[in-house]
């Protein structure tokens, strides 16, 4: 059966693999939508893009996008996406995946990616929870929120996304919200250029998981998203999420440095003198 689709996204997306499967109130939609625009705005040629995810939510946004997509295994996304960025530096990996996905099994390869500066944009979707296999708490659930395996309250520090990344080396770093979808768009048509590893924070609601058990509704979650975020200028180490308070978003890093691919590049013209 085909489907209705603003027709300035005709070409972008599979429209055989639609409706998606996302939850009411999700923002992975929203997420899709920005990236694929910023595809369009930015004129990019589809055949040197490769659009990866990994396992969760998330993950199913490869599949939906009319690039070449691969979906790789729990926390693989990154290493997949090296490889295709090393071996043929005309193509541009761009990663859409979970905070669980990325930063939980996928941690270690992610600080490596960024440490050693791969040319690649990372567009994280941070709902705060695993939401596909039952929302329970992870590495970015702000302290004293409620998760089934955390129902008196998460005691664990989160991961601050940004602040880490930044450290770990990448050279773009942003974080936004599916309620700022114009900011966003914008951050991702500046990662889709970047040269080196970039990095996108979207916050998104789990409506579903965290929402339910948080006592939010879609349209409380979206509110928040709305009335707590603001737009400070300050090192991305201090920016943490607390649920009672602000949430601070913007661009935060944009630098640039050589990547890993042309150190690689140089290396070879050396070894082959």
């Amino acid at each position: 059966m085909s489907q209705k689709i603003d027709q300035n996204l005709d070409g972008l997306l599979r429209l055989d693999r639609l409706p998606h499967i996302w939850c009411a109130g999700c923002g992975l939609g929203i997420i899709l939508r920005s990236y694929v625009e910023a595809l369009k705005e930015n004129k990019m040629d589809l055949d040197k893009i490769v659009t990866i995810s990994g396992i969760g939510c998330a993950g199913r946004a490869s599949g939906y996008v009319n690039t070449d997509a691969f979906h790789t295994t729990h926390g693989r996304s990154i290493p997949f996406a090296t490889g295709v960025s090393i071996s043929n530096s005309d193509l541009k990996p761009v990663i859409i995946s979970g905070d669980g996905d990325l930063f939980a099994i996928g941690g270690n390869h992610l600080i490596h990616a960024a440490r050693r500066n791969v040319n690649m944009l990372v567009i994280c979707s941070n709902n705060f929870n695993y939401g596909m296999t039952g929302a329970q708490y992870g590495p970015t659930t702000p302290l004293q929120a409620r998760t089934p395996t955390s129902p008196y309250g998460n005691i664990e520090n989160p991961f601050n996304l940004v602040g880490l990344v930044a450290a770990a080396g990448a050279t773009m770093v942003s974080r936004w919200s599916v309620y700022h979808v114009h900011p966003l768009k914008n951050a991702i048509k500046k990662g889709l250029q970047k040269k080196g590893f970039s990095f996108i924070e979207v916050i998104s609601p789990c409506t579903t998981g965290f929402g339910r058990l948080n006592r939010q509704t879609p349209l409380e979650m979206m509110k928040t998203l709305r009335e707590k975020s603001r737009v400070r200028k300050v090192h991305p180490t201090e920016v943490t999420i607390d649920i009672d308070n602000e949430i601070i978003i913007g661009d935060f890093i944009d630098i640039r440095k050589p990547t890993f691919n042309e150190t690689l590049e140089e290396l070879e013209k050396r070894a082959g003198d």
